[in-house]
């Protein structure tokens, strides 16, 4: 792997790490459907689009995501998005992630959140 792939992706992968903790953070001020909140423990990161790395095209992708009982992420689907081009792999690796579930009254629940994935080259 090539030094400016293994920035590249250690960028984006931390990138989006730090977006995602973020944006439980800001559901859970929001939300009446639990009390604790569902916590990533298996994040595997997206995939950059070749074409959109080489053209230097970074962007973020809104998932709206919805997390089960047993912490496994059920549905996922586009609720923004700065580019379609980074759709796919932001789902594709959102699909893999896993969490310790939300909980309601001590008993894990499920919840849906929504997740900005950001695709940056320089992070």
């Amino acid at each position: 792997m090539s030094k400016a792939k293994s920035y590249v992706l250690k960028s984006l992968t931390l990138s989006f790490v730090l977006i995602s903790f973020a944006a439980l953070r800001a559901t859970a001020a929001e939300g009446a459907e639990y009390d604790v909140k569902p916590v990533p423990v298996k994040t595997p990161p997206p995939e950059f689009p070749s074409s959109m790395a080489r053209d230097g095209i970074a962007g973020v992708v809104a998932l709206k995501v919805e997390i089960d009982e047993t912490g496994a992420v059920t549905s996922c689907a586009v609720a923004k998005s700065s580019n379609v081009e980074f759709d796919k792999p932001a789902m594709n690796a959102v699909k893999n992630w896993k969490f310790k579930p939300a909980q309601k009254g001590g008993a894990p629940v499920k919840v849906s959140l929504v997740i900005p994935i950001r695709f940056d080259l320089e992070s």
